[in-house]
């Protein structure tokens, strides 16, 4: 029994799927064959991920057979033929739903990365490896064609859609010729000329007349600043510290700078120093770990960071491009700013922060000045330069109840990582590690806080005595959930709580 072609376009809103799934239906009718497609949203998925299903039915063989084929609605896992994914986690969704078999399924992808919702909110690393979709994907497929069609089709200045149909055709799977595909493109009427060119290049990449490559990873360059204090500060690590540590420490040194001064990247080399100094058995892990960390921790979001960062030029034309603006066109950008009573008690100077924090009427004034946000659209005058004065206010970080708070718990986590290495370097590392509890801003950094508090209690309750492995599996528990569920549990299991 003759069986229709079945195949299942995954893709995220604003990249075409639908688009795309038209064109495989109008080429279909056009060339002899019954055809139909439908679509499943998922909105609440990946920002509109959704699944497009087409299928395919000769119409000869329909009349032949006497009547109209009964074509499905939704892909059956081990029953699709063709697989087309815009982006790497989508290709890995269509496995993880067994839309791809060994035996039948043509999987075609692209290997760019979009993070998925519950990648960037993880507390800790939540990225899936991408080296890991791939091997599993190759094993899963018949045959599997990919290479960065995001890249493609910004090169060709058309959009993902034409360059994963041109890759369809180049599949060979399909029984249209290139021209009938061409064909279906210019019946469409729009943006003919770059999907076009999106769509040889990517006809000849899936035949194999482009290899893509791995990139070689080329060492970098020493750096050779202008300035004769960061000169000063570059020459301080080349000369003091080990070769294998010098890329964290410049990144470091470069990270303060932006942040605060000169001053501060002075600071952090001279903490890097003292860790240097350390016992050390596996290569410079501690020294490596602790600069790396401590970079991140020196850099803690406050409001003049996160103001300055919502207006650098950078971000505005990474979002122009985000966005696909025009020239000519207007773009406007609102930023939704909510700042707690807390937030704004810590941009103050200590003295004047901390009265406010434990006053009574001052306090629950300010708290129903703010306890509706307010939207500040930074793509205008009045909103760039309102955010650019709070960026301005760093000048006087080291005088705010923030610093203040931030610099004793840094000088606390690098006394215990100085008084463990004494005697344990291992467990020196894991407690180095354990600052990957502190990040974000607002609520985030609360609870990241909380839990770091919790890790290191139990920590100093065991003592040197604690495994390197026990500590890192609390840090992971941790790390594992906002509410701290798994992170009570693991205490409990080590008798730690």
């Amino acid at each position: 029994m003759t069986q229709p072609i079945k195949i299942a376009i995954l893709a995220m809103g604003g990249e075409g799927g639908g688009v795309l799934a038209d064109w495989i239906v109008d080429m279909g009718e056009a060339n002899g064959y019954v055809a139909q497609t439908t679509s499943v949203p998922g909105v609440a998925q990946r920002t509109g991920a959704t699944i497009y299903y087409v299928e395919l039915y000769p119409e000869a063989q329909a009349q032949a057979d006497g009547g109209r084929p009964v074509l499905a609605l939704m892909p059956l896992p081990g029953d699709v033929d063709v697989v087309l994914a815009s982006e790497l986690m989508e290709a890995g969704r269509a496995v993880q739903r067994g839309l791809v078999t060994r035996e039948r399924t043509t999987l075609v992808a692209s290997t760019h990365r979009v993070y998925s919702i519950a990648e960037k909110s993880a507390m800790g690393d939540g990225r899936v490896d991408s080296a890991e979709l791939l091997a599993h994907a190759d094993k899963a497929a018949k045959r599997f064609i990919r290479f960065d069609m995001a890249q493609a089709a910004e090169d060709a200045g058309s959009v993902i859609s034409a360059v994963l149909f041109g890759a369809l055709a180049g599949a060979g799977v399909l029984p249209f010729s290139r021209a009938q595909f061409e064909a279906t493109i210019e019946r469409g009427g729009l943006g003919v000329k770059p999907s076009l060119k999106a769509f040889g290049a990517a006809f000849m990449r899936a035949q194999g007349a482009a290899v893509e490559e791995a990139p070689m990873a080329l060492p970098a360059a020493a750096p050779q600043p202008k300035h004769p204090a960061v000169r000063a500060l570059v020459e301080r690590v080349q000369r003091d510290f080990p070769a294998a540590v010098h890329p964290v420490l410049l990144e470091g040194v470069r990270r303060l700078i932006d942040y605060q001064d000169l001053a501060y990247a002075d600071l952090y080399l001279d903490r890097a120093a003292a860790i240097a100094a350390l016992p050390s058995r596996d290569e410079h892990r501690l020294l490596r770990e602790t600069a790396r960390h401590l970079a991140l921790w020196m850099s803690y979001e406050d409001t003049a960071r996160v103001a300055a960062l919502k207006t650098r030029d950078s971000r505005f034309e990474r979002v122009r491009g985000e966005a696909g603006v025009k020239d000519g066109q207007v773009l406007a950008i609102n930023e939704y700013m909510h700042p707690r009573l807390q937030e704004i008690c810590e941009t103050l100077p200590a003295g004047i922060g901390g009265w406010l924090m434990n006053s009574s009427l001052p306090r629950r004034l300010v708290e129903r000045l703010t306890r509706k946000g307010r939207v500040i659209q930074t793509s205008s005058l009045h909103g760039y330069l309102m955010l650019r004065t709070v960026a301005a206010m760093k000048r006087w970080r080291r005088s705010t109840l923030r610093y203040a708070e931030e610099n004793r718990r840094i000088e606390e986590w690098l006394q215990r990582i100085a008084a463990t290495a004494a005697s344990h370097p291992e467990l020196a590392v894991e407690v180095a590690q354990c600052q990957r509890l502190v990040k974000g801003y607002s609520d985030t950094h609360e609870r990241g806080l909380r839990n770091y508090d919790t890790v290191m209690a139990a920590f100093q309750r065991a003592g040197a005595g604690l495994a390197p492995a026990t500590l890192r599996e609390l840090r992971d528990a941790a790390l594992a959930d906002e509410h701290g569920h798994k992170l009570r549990a693991s205490l409990a299991q080590h008798a730690l709580a």
